[in-house]
């Protein structure tokens, strides 16, 4: 009697802990990252009443004797099935699309999420809008020459927008264009005026000056401080054939020398006054920053700044993890490395198997309600059982106890 009583016992804790977890998934339906969580059940030892025989010449085997002892909590295990993307037409909002994780950090500790609704702290600090906690990533590299390069080799760190930064860009290519009077004598020369910027978005004057030199040829060398030369060329229908080259303009208060690539393939030789002129120029005067938005896909960050440029700030990190059910849950939807979670596998979006992220989205729970609903059922009734189970061993128990009287 003893023995059902005790394994019935047993099963209404048991229940209990199912439905615990079951409240646990309908209670986080609607938590953006949510991953629910499926219980698993093991039969407990056995008692061995007989251990039975082998056959013999004589007679059959016969098998062991055994009674149950009721059953026990195998596992509870998380569900990392991908969740629906709902979308919530905030930019700052990042779902991952496949496996991997968000990196936030808390000090020198590190946390692993799937939910993405991020704010930006009065530092420009990306971080979640719940926790606080930074978002990891790479920052870019804002040195001249390498402006807006990530290395995604490079340690993780903290992704800060430049809230005061401004930035100029030095005029790399330049188009010329127009024509050069083919009637002019050898000798006669003319001259172009252009525009570029350096690099701290100081617009330079430089005059090309044009010779001409032969039938259909022209020499072009640049002035006013600039160097750099070369020879135009042109058929006898006066269309451009060699010369584009490029001019240095030299460092002045405090900027770098830069090269500047000319395009001459638009100019022209005919019969008509000379009205040569720089058609377009790449290189921008300062401007401060005005915005950033997320990129899909990649998790970039681009700056927008008053002078039109685009510039990439930084790139948010993803990490895996070999076994993901390993990892332990810390609330807040975070998850922390488990002793058989195995070492986060950090790298950019869309590498590694790591997912893409989708920005203007959030990542639903994946609680399957109807499920949930069922496995609630299931634990009422097995605990509904076991209680029987009880209420028939203690009117057995007192059947007995009626017997000596």
């Amino acid at each position: 009697m003893l023995r059902s009583m005790f394994t019935a016992i047993s099963a209404l804790t048991l229940h209990q802990s199912y439905l615990d977890v079951v409240a646990d998934n309908l209670a986080n339906a609607n938590t953006p990252g949510f991953k629910s969580s499926r219980v698993a059940f093991q039969d407990q030892f056995a008692q061995l009443l007989g251990v039975g025989s082998s056959p013999t010449t004589d007679l059959g085997g016969i098998n062991p004797t055994q009674i149950g002892l009721g059953a026990r909590l195998g596992s509870i295990t998380p569900d990392f099935t991908q969740g629906t993307l709902q979308g919530t037409g905030r930019l700052m909002d990042l779902a991952i699309q496949g496996d991997g994780f968000f990196i936030y950090a808390e000090g020198a500790v590190n946390y692993y999420s799937r939910e993405g609704t991020l704010e930006m702290d009065s530092q420009g600090y990306l971080v979640n809008a719940a926790t606080g906690m930074r978002i990891q990533g790479w920052q870019a590299l804002m040195t001249s020459g390498s402006m807006g390069a990530i290395d995604t080799g490079q340690p993780i760190g903290d992704l800060q927008v430049p809230l005061d930064s401004t930035l100029a860009r030095a005029t790399a290519n330049s188009v010329l264009g127009g024509n050069l009077d083919s009637t002019a004598a050898t000798g006669d020369s003319y001259d172009l005026t252009m525009g570029a910027y350096d690099s701290l978005g100081v617009l330079r004057s430089v005059t090309v000056r044009f010779t001409k030199t032969a039938a259909n040829t022209w020499s072009w060398s640049a002035t006013s401080g600039a160097t750099g030369s070369g020879t135009l060329t042109f058929d006898t229908q006066g269309q451009y054939v060699s010369g584009s080259g490029a001019i240095t303009i030299p460092a002045s208060g405090g900027s770098t020398a830069s090269a500047v690539t000319l395009d001459m393939s638009g100019m022209t030789q005919l019969a008509m006054a000379s009205d040569a002129a720089a058609l377009t120029q790449d290189g921008l005067a300062a401007g401060s920053l005005t915005g950033f938005s997320l990129i899909s896909s990649t998790g970039e960050i681009y700056g927008s700044y008053s002078n039109g440029l685009q510039v990439r700030l930084g790139q948010v990190a993803l990490a895996t993890f070999v076994n993901p059910s390993g990892l332990q849950r810390s609330g807040q939807n975070l998850f922390q490395i488990g002793l058989n979670s195995g070492d986060p596998a950090v790298g950019a979006a869309g590498s590694g198997g790591r997912g893409t992220v989708a920005s203007g989205y959030l990542e639903a729970s994946n609680v399957d309600m109807a499920r949930e609903f069922t496995n609630m059922i299931l634990a009422q009734r097995g605990f509904q059982a076991s209680s029987r189970i009880i209420t028939t061993s203690d009117e057995m128990l007192q059947e007995l106890v009626n017997l000596t009287r």
